[in-house]
């Protein structure tokens, strides 16, 4: 099976949903000399489709293969302080190399192909569906290649970024400590700055993935900082430092260490660590007390990729799901064709449907966010149509960041479950893999920020949005409201105006709520909404707004599909028939 090329729906996307006119001149293709063996745009995407059809057969027939074996032995072994690669991983990892998987969206300086981030993300997601631990680990190459060039400088990206390329080396993201968690900014992790201007780190974290990598960017604190997050700096270390001993021999000893690799519930092949920090060499990567900020930038990378994984899983349960009911028989029909067991399947392929559309959307403008962010930050000269378009994408990037986290992991969970349900006793047994991927689904739901953080996310940046402007959210009510949409749109963004709408109003009505009614026009004071304690019974209900704000989000997307070509329609209408209930749900419970 091909994950890629058997998926009429994916090859749709990749042509229809991605604004390649946009993207591909960032990559210097706007315009195709034969030379390069490119006569245009369509030659070129028709290139890309052959990347992802090599991933897509890769993963559907070799690393789907591979993964209850990988969950079997898992990712690795601790022996002597050192991560021993498995089996299966080894192999996987060779076959990466072998593909140049690991350089297909890397820069050209270093032997990469170039390719979109576009077309990476959509190859990952072929990937999670084969396995979730194999995807976490081959993330760590790329992502932490991209970190060095973006953030490095000259000397440590010629270091080590053509090694990551060939697979000599890997990375991790080291946030988590075990007294801190979502607090990243009560992290005890210190740094004290020596005289060569390197840096000693000490401390420990936890729940680090892919933890003995050989790389590893760090969140210390350096003695005198500030507390909280405004004190926050970011390292770059090496796992092992070499040594010349006297007689010429090179010998290596830990420059940090891995003291244990946790035994999870789940994602058994993905490698989840403690390390320690004694006296830790390490190199400052930016400026001191800015560290946060620049680790933000791949914690949203990562949040991004950790929804992609949830589309992944997803895909992975209904395609297990239908070929089942397309086989077993009960009460002298096949399952498919019962028809409670028809009308849930095709219920939740239907959200797999829309959940895959918002995230190859937000795929398309953070492709444009990551171009532009390189290109801002090395070259300071974006022209007025560049700048116009990152601040688009990056207020884009920004609100879907969290959306999708939350929806493509709680939804992984969610239909995991069904899953299980709809394979009856069969699907409580190791011998069919749906118990499997409902086991990874939970991982999902906490690396990266738990649903409820993203949910926090998703409530503060909207009410945050209020402060700055009252007045503009009862401007938006106006504008949301079915009369002015019936004037100019299409029945599809009627039918959206009027949710948005419904949604604007509920919000409305919640905000009364939480609030003194009686002083209602203070709200249009800035003063008014300083007082944190405000907030509290509105934070009550984050994780339903977070839900709603998800809902819309892909209905706006879908409507415009379908206004582009009315083929889109009925999955349009469809989602809208499954989500208005849960959308009423949602209102009834602010109301109470």
């Amino acid at each position: 099976m091909n994950y890629y090329s058997d998926s009429s729906e994916w090859k749709y996307l990749f042509q229809n949903a991605i604004d390649w006119d946009a993207i591909l001149p960032l990559y210097g293709r706007d315009s195709f000399p034969t030379s390069d063996g490119f006569q245009g745009k369509q030659d070129l995407l028709a290139f890309y489709e052959d990347l992802l059809t090599a991933i897509g057969k890769w993963s559907g027939e070799v690393l789907s293969m591979r993964a209850g074996e990988l969950d079997q032995v898992g990712g690795g072994k601790l022996v002597d302080e050192e991560v021993h690669i498995s089996d299966p991983l080894q192999k996987t990892y060779k076959e990466a190399v072998e593909m140049d998987f690991h350089g297909m969206t890397m820069n050209s300086r270093y032997g990469g192909m170039g390719a979109p981030v576009s077309v990476g993300l959509i190859a990952f997601v072929q990937i999670c569906r084969a396995c979730i631990s194999t995807s976490g680990q081959l993330a760590f190459f790329g992502n932490i290649a991209d970190m060095i060039e973006r953030f490095c400088d000259r000397e440590i990206q010629d270091q080590w970024i053509s090694r990551i390329r060939k697979g000599e080396i890997s990375g991790s993201m080291c946030l988590t400590e075990p007294d801190s968690g979502s607090d990243v900014g009560a992290l005890r992790t210190t740094a004290e700055k020596q005289a060569d201007g390197t840096y000693l780190l000490n401390g420990s974290k936890c729940f680090i993935t892919n933890g003995g990598g050989g790389l590893a960017f760090i969140l210390a604190r350096v003695r005198g900082a500030p507390s909280g997050l405004d004190g926050i700096s970011l390292f770059i270390a090496q796992e092992w430092i070499e040594l010349s001993g006297k007689s010429g021999e090179i010998t290596k000893r830990h420059n940090y260490r891995v003291s244990k690799i946790e035994e999870k519930m789940g994602m058994h092949g993905s490698i989840t660590c403690e390390v320690v920090y004694e006296n830790t060499v390490a190199n400052l990567v930016g400026r001191e007390n800015e560290g946060f900020k620049l680790m933000l930038y791949l914690m949203n990378e990562a949040r991004i990729s950790v929804g992609l994984q949830g589309l992944g899983g997803i895909e992975a349960c209904l395609s297990a799901v239908r070929r089942y009911a397309e086989s077993r028989k009960q009460f002298g029909d096949l399952l498919v064709e019962l028809p409670l067991y028809k009308r849930n399947l095709l219920a939740w392929e239907t959200e797999q449907d829309a959940i895959r559309v918002l995230m190859v959307d937000t795929i398309s403008y953070f492709d444009i966010f990551q171009k532009l962010d390189m290109k801002k930050r090395y070259s300071c000269d974006l022209n007025r149509q560049e700048s116009q378009l990152f601040a688009k994408a990056s207020r884009v990037v920004r609100r879907r960041t969290p959306l999708v986290k939350y929806y493509g992991s709680e939804a992984y969970a969610s239909i995991s479950q069904k899953a299980v349900q709809a394979f009856g006793g069969y699907g409580y047994m190791q011998e069919y893999s749906v118990e499997r991927f409902h086991r990874d689904s939970f991982g999902s739901l906490l690396y990266e920020g738990t649903s409820q953080i993203q949910a926090l996310m998703v409530m503060k940046d909207f009410i945050k949005g209020m402060m700055k402007n009252p007045a503009e959210f009862i401007k938006l009510l106006a504008a949301d409201h079915p009369f002015v949409v019936l004037i100019t749109g299409s029945c599809f963004d009627r039918s959206v105006a009027n949710l948005s709408f419904e949604f604007r109003k509920n919000v409305a009505i919640l905000i009364m709520r939480c609030f003194n009614l009686s002083q209602i026009n203070c709200m249009f004071k800035r003063e008014y909404w300083k007082k944190s304690n405000r907030f509290e019974k509105l934070m009550v209900h984050a994780e339903t707004f977070c839900q709603a704000m998800a809902y819309l989000e892909v209905l706006k997307i879908l409507a415009q599909h379908a206004t582009r070509n009315a083929s889109r329609g009925e999955l349009f209408y469809c989602y809208k028939k499954l989500v208005t209930p849960r959308l009423a749900g949602i209102y009834a419970d602010w109301r109470v």
